[in-house]
């Protein structure tokens, strides 16, 4: 109860300081647009990049694996399903690297753990 009361203190403070929240989130957008973050599936037979905003930037398919979706039905069954789990390995690890930075600048800016919080919408 005292830990929420403080932050809505601190958040109290903070909105009287609109330039250094304004300048908060700034940092995060730059950051978060900065962000890359890979995953893959398939033992890296596919990997997959995205940035903070969780748009997909980069999918690399492994040589053999490209070459047998050209013959076979299961390995393009395969292939897709490999390409949804990095797709989706990328995406979480993303979400988790967001939150952690939301984290991060509420600490810094006095709130605790608010940024758990907030960066808990992301999920």
């Amino acid at each position: 109860m005292f830990d929420k009361l403080k932050t809505m203190q601190a958040l109290g403070s903070l909105m009287k300081n609109k330039e250094q929240l304004a300048e908060a989130g700034e940092r995060i957008k730059a950051k978060i647009e900065a962000m890359r973050v890979e995953g893959e599936a398939g033992g890296g037979a596919c990997r997959a990049v995205v940035n903070g905003k969780m748009k997909l930037l980069d999918l690399t398919l492994d040589p053999a694996l490209l070459a047998g979706m050209a013959v076979d039905e299961k390995t393009r069954d395969l292939a897709t399903s490999l390409i949804k789990d990095a797709i989706n390995d990328a995406t979480q690890r993303a979400q988790q690297q967001v939150q952690d930075l939301i984290s991060r600048e509420a600490e810094e800016l006095g709130l605790g753990d608010i940024g758990g919080q907030l960066g808990g919408f992301l999920n």
